[in-house]
């Protein structure tokens, strides 16, 4: 399993605009087989970040999902969307895998 986790700097006076745009991307990311395990808007500390995190069963099926995501209109509309209210000012993507308990 891989799991993605995007850390967002967002526009603070558009976070209503933000968590319409991952309201958006949850059923997606789950449309192309991966679990997502929501995203975390600011609530104290920093006003500016937010989290993302969701799983695919391998680093390969999440390349799938990148793939296909780019041909799907949804996807697509999700993107413009997020384009459109400029409330995403950057992000980082990184992969982590999971220790379980044996």
């Amino acid at each position: 399993m891989i799991t993605c986790y995007l850390d967002y700097v967002i526009d603070p006076y558009k976070l209503a605009e933000f968590e319409t745009y991952a309201k958006l991307w949850i059923p997606l990311v789950e449309k192309f087989d991966g679990t997502h395990h929501g995203y975390f808007m600011p609530s104290e500390g920093r006003n500016n970040r937010a989290l993302a995190l969701f799983s695919f069963p391998s680093l390969a099926e999440y390349e799938i999902y990148r793939r296909d995501s780019m041909k799907d209109a949804a996807c697509q509309a999700a993107f413009a969307y997020a384009e459109e209210t400029r409330c995403i000012i950057s992000y980082e993507r990184s992969f982590f895998r999971p220790v379980l308990s044996a």
